[in-house]
Formats: C-alpha cells, sequence, structure tokens
C-alpha cells in the first residue's frame, strides 16, 4: 500500500485547517470565481457547485488516500468562515518532498492568514511526517504569493522561465493568456522558527 497523509486537522491561533466538507461548497466556488483566483490558478472557470463537489468529496479524499497530497480547509476560528485552502501536491515519498499550493477568500486578505496556515501546515510536516522539504512556486507577477513565501522563511532558489500561463495577463487584463516565468521557493525544517508546534486534533485522525 502507498503511503498516505493522515486525514487530521490543525489548529493555530487564529485558524482550523481541517478536511473539507459539503458545508464548505458555497464558500469555496465564492472564493474560487474571485478575479485573482482566476488569474493567477489553473482551476476551472467559472468555477461551479459541480467542480466544488467533486473536490470536497472526490479529488480531495482521493489525492489523500492514494498518496499524492492532502488538501485542507483554512477556516477561521472566530466566525468558522472558508478563509482558503492549502493542498500538498506532488509529494514524492522516498525524497520526503512536496509542493504547497494556497488560495484565499477575497475577503479574508490583508489579515496574515495565508503565512499563518502555511507554516502550520510546513510545521506539521516536518516535525509531524518527517518531511524534508516543502517546495511552493509563485509567477513572476504574483506579488501576493511572493510575499507569503518570504514570511515564512522560504528562500528563492530560481526561475522556471516562462512555466506558467496567467489567464487575462494580469488582474484586469481580459480573457487572454499569457506566458510567464515561475519562481521557486522551498522551506527546510531548518528555515522554521517558531514558537511552539501545531495542535493537532484527533478527533479527524485515521489511517488509510
Amino acid at each position: 500500500m502507498a503511503p498516505t497523509f493522515p486525514e487530521t486537522a490543525i489548529s493555530t491561533e487564529r485558524l482550523l485547517l481541517r478536511p473539507f466538507e459539503e458545508e464548505d461548497v458555497p464558500a469555496l466556488v465564492e472564493m474560487v470565481n474571485d478575479e485573482l483566483v482566476r488569474c493567477w490558478t489553473a482551476v476551472p472557470q467559472p468555477y461551479t457547485e459541480r467542480h466544488a463537489r467533486e473536490w470536497v468529496h472526490t479529488r480531495a479524499p482521493g489525492d489523500r488516500a492514494e498518496g499524492r497530497g492532502i488538501a485542507f480547509a483554512v477556516t477561521e476560528n472566530l466566525t468558522q468562515r472558508l478563509v482558503g485552502l492549502v493542498q500538498l501536491h506532488r509529494t514524492h515519498w522516498r525524497l520526503r518532498s512536496t509542493e504547497a499550493t494556497l488560495i484565499t477568500a477575497a475577503w479574508a486578505r490583508g489579515e496574515g492568514y495565508a503565512p499563518e496556515a502555511l507554516l502550520a501546515v510546513a510545521q506539521w510536516l516536518f516535525e509531524d511526517q518527517g518531511f524534508e522539504r516543502l517546495e511552493l512556486r509563485t509567477a513572476a507577477g504574483n506579488t501576493a504569493a511572493q510575499q507569503v513565501a518570504q514570511k515564512t522563511g522560504g528562500i528563492s532558489e530560481g526561475v522556471l522561465r516562462s512555466a506558467w500561463i496567467v489567464r487575462g495577463g494580469e488582474p484586469g487584463g481580459g480573457d487572454g493568456e499569457t506566458r510567464t516565468d515561475l519562481i521557486v521557493w522551498s522551506l527546510l525544517p531548518e528555515d522554521l522558527e517558531l514558537p511552539r508546534r501545531p495542535a493537532v486534533d484527533d478527533r479527524y485522525a485515521s489511517w488509510v
């Protein structure tokens, strides 16, 4: 049987990162249909409830069960609103390496939620799962994503030239597509300087 991540939840001072649920579908649809998400990601557009339900019930659980990665719904402790998502994918179990992708809801931007969530996932990945490398790839024009990588202690390793397609060219740029570079960032266990371990919620703990 291929190795897999456990189904779990991680808590921080302001956030709960947990598996996606049916109740997340409306907020997920709203979040992914945002202009910035459309521009910088490859998610289907328009993003419908059918897409969201397929993600919640089939794709995300399937990726975890088959060892490809894991997806966390990031929610705000105070309101339980969906802040965003963190997805680990392209997981290489022998190298103990994986790649992170983040999306933040429009209403939650500017609050520092993205680096807080990414740091929690990174610490869980390194300390609890024994991984040795977490990678991020940010489009050259996506300064917000680059700031998240920097705030979490990520090290810029170089540029993949013309390795991504930006829809609309830039936010507000219409329906065209433009090729762009990707900046590669990495986090290793020694790069993290966190005050405490994230709390793991055993209510969600189960192994495939």
